[in-house]
């Protein structure tokens, strides 16, 4: 009898991990979008070596640990022991959002330390989550002493003060769409795990738009569109990446599909000039 294997793609395996929003796994989702440059990588390999973060971080645990004891050990072993920080040498580079990479040089961005940091945080039975603030991703930490809101690169605890510092240069935009006056705290909702995510990927999408790499481009469009399936923004830029790299029919569907799905989008006419001129 003859036996055939088939291997499951990437994208297919990551499609698996983002159809549900029921136990998300955002680390192992996170671990996977290294694929696309290293499709052998075995991202169990990567949630193992958390694992062996996170034993070493609970022996550090004395019995009955207060959640504040717990939070202080763990920025101390992962600042400070482990040396996890900013790659201020490269910040803009493609690698720092890539899990495994960021494991093996302990250096990264906001949003990836904070995936790893929050992983360790929660699974030492912390209340942390993730906060998507504009500009900047942050953590925070629901103690019986009060909410604490974490810089993920440094551990450094922010103030309301510091945060609306932060805040400011952003009130300033959103005042021209009449939001400016939006209350500090609705910016430090929790964000979901798919929207972290979302928030991984489109900043792959704005490092590998902005050097105009079309296959990489290409690659997190693909992601993209399966993790977000109501984005139809996400189709419609898929298609325009799809024209650069001369896959016509593929770009004609896409952009068919956002032209059906929001008809009277701000660019619905400039996106049906670019449907129309493939079409002749």
């Amino acid at each position: 009898m003859n036996l055939q294997y088939t291997s499951v793609t990437p994208l297919a395996y990551f499609e698996s991990l983002v159809e549900s929003d029921l136990h998300f796994p955002l680390l192992e989702a996170a671990a996977s979008l290294a694929q696309d440059e290293e499709p052998g990588l075995d991202v169990q390999q990567v949630l193992a070596d958390c694992d062996n973060l996170l034993a070493r971080l609970q022996r550090r645990f004395k019995s009955g640990a207060e959640p504040i004891a717990k939070l202080s050990i763990l920025n101390q072993f992962f600042y400070t022991e482990l040396g996890f920080c900013v790659n201020a040498n490269n910040y803009y580079a493609f690698e720092n959002s890539l899990l495994s990479e960021v494991l093996r040089t302990r250096r990264g961005i906001p949003i990836s330390l904070a995936v790893i940091w929050l992983e360790l945080a929660q699974a030492a039975g912390l209340d942390a989550q993730g906060v998507s603030f504009p500009g900047h991703f942050l953590v925070k930490i629901t103690l019986p002493e009060g909410l604490v809101v974490l810089d993920p690169l440094t551990g450094e605890s922010l103030g309301l003060d510091t945060l609306s510092e932060r805040l400011a240069p952003f009130r300033s935009h959103l005042g021209e769409h009449g939001d400016s006056e939006t209350p500090l705290g609705l910016f430090l909702q929790a964000c979901p795990p798919r929207d972290v995510l979302a928030r991984m990927l489109r900043n792959l999408k704005e490092i590998f738009s902005s050097q105009s790499d079309g296959p990489r481009l290409l690659a997190i469009s693909e992601r993209l569109v399966r993790l977000l399936p109501q984005a139809h923004t996400e189709r419609r830029d898929r298609g325009l990446t799809l024209i650069g790299l001369g896959q016509i029919e593929r770009a004609r569907q896409d952009l068919q599909h956002y032209l059906h799905a929001v008809p009277h989008a701000a660019d619905a006419q400039d996106i049906g000039h670019r449907l129309a001129a493939l079409n002749t």
